[in-house]
């Protein structure tokens, strides 16, 4: 574990140091409060961090306080190092965010025993942020395609409806929906069904840029999202994906399955205005436009045939 040590006392510096180097810390030495901060707030900072309470340019204590107005992820743990022995000292350094004290001339096999304790605390709260963050995911997940759930892609929605208002800058909205899905229920099962969905969620994954959001938006229907996608440019890559997706039978466990893709496009501009209800119900409209022309191709919001035919 990387430890910062902030003391301009030079012995001090070099015992503990000497020290934790032995004890296996990767140590980091700033010299005064401001070098401190500068590598506290830098990238990948040390979450365990000794600090002399007087030091030149910011105090141990006003660093610890710096510390805790920022609240950042991972938590960083603060021993104080002082030769204040005083309960009102004690009592100052813990309000201002320490989590441990030491006093001066301190105990090399005291430090190594609070060091400890400090690991533990930085190793749960690791743990606690990681399941969170992975409770997080799951609830915004859908379980069958791992593809964002309805609620959540609909919060990206709004969040790219708001950033393109803005910025003025366009995003194309797509609904797409899986031709006859309930003949492959029928004839295939519902194993087939599922597997159908998995394939061609994934191949969505692999066509789209990075930060596109795809997110299933009920039953066989996906919703996409594509910031900064004018007409042109999002026709171009959802004819990709449709042409993909229907290139050749889909291999799942209960056999081959042919599957075709119809689409909805709309794209948003700051000119045109629409929230994002009015924006679905429109692809929804040009998706169903393009059901109705024969399947397997795309309507655009706005134009009477759709855009792109099946070969």
């Amino acid at each position: 574990m990387r430890i910062l040590v902030a003391e301009d006392n030079v012995v001090f510096q070099r015992i503990l140091e000497t020290s934790l180097h032995a004890w296996g810390y990767e140590v980091l030495i700033a010299s005064d409060g401001t070098e401190a901060w500068k590598i506290l707030t830098g990238p990948n900072a040390p979450q365990l961090v000794i600090l002399d309470w007087m030091m030149p340019g910011l105090s141990g204590l006003e660093l610890c306080k710096k510390i805790r107005q920022d609240m950042r992820e991972p938590y960083t743990y603060v021993i104080l190092l002082t030769a204040l022995h005083g309960d009102a000292e004690l009592v100052a350094g813990m309000e201002a965010g320490a989590d441990d004290y030491i006093t001066k001339p301190f105990k090399l096999p005291e430090l190594r025993v609070r060091l400890r304790a400090g690991r533990r605390v930085i190793e749960l709260q690791t743990d606690l942020v990681q399941a969170r963050d992975a409770l997080r995911l799951k609830a915004s997940r859908d379980p069958l395609t791992s593809l964002w759930n309805h609620e959540e892609i609909f919060r990206l929605l709004d969040l790219e409806l708001f950033r393109a208002e803005r910025q003025n800058t366009p995003v194309a909205i797509v609904l797409a929906d899986l031709d006859h899905f309930k003949k492959i229920n029928d004839s295939f099962g519902h194993l087939a069904g599922d597997s159908v969905l998995r394939i061609v969620a994934q191949k969505f994954q692999a066509l789209v840029r990075p930060y596109d959001a795809i997110g299933r938006y009920g039953g066989d229907e996906f919703l996409f999202v594509l910031p900064g996608c004018d007409r042109a440019s999002a026709l171009g890559l959802i004819e990709r994906i449709r042409a993909n997706v229907c290139a050749g039978k889909l291999d799942t466990s209960e056999g081959q399955v042919p599957v075709t893709l119809s689409m909805g496009l709309i794209v948003y501009s700051k000119q045109a205005g629409g929230d994002a209800k009015t924006m679905l119900r429109d692809a929804d409209a040009a998706l169903y436009r393009a059901k109705n022309a024969g399947r397997n191709r795309i309507g655009i919001a706005g134009d009477e045939q759709p855009a792109a035919t099946a070969p």
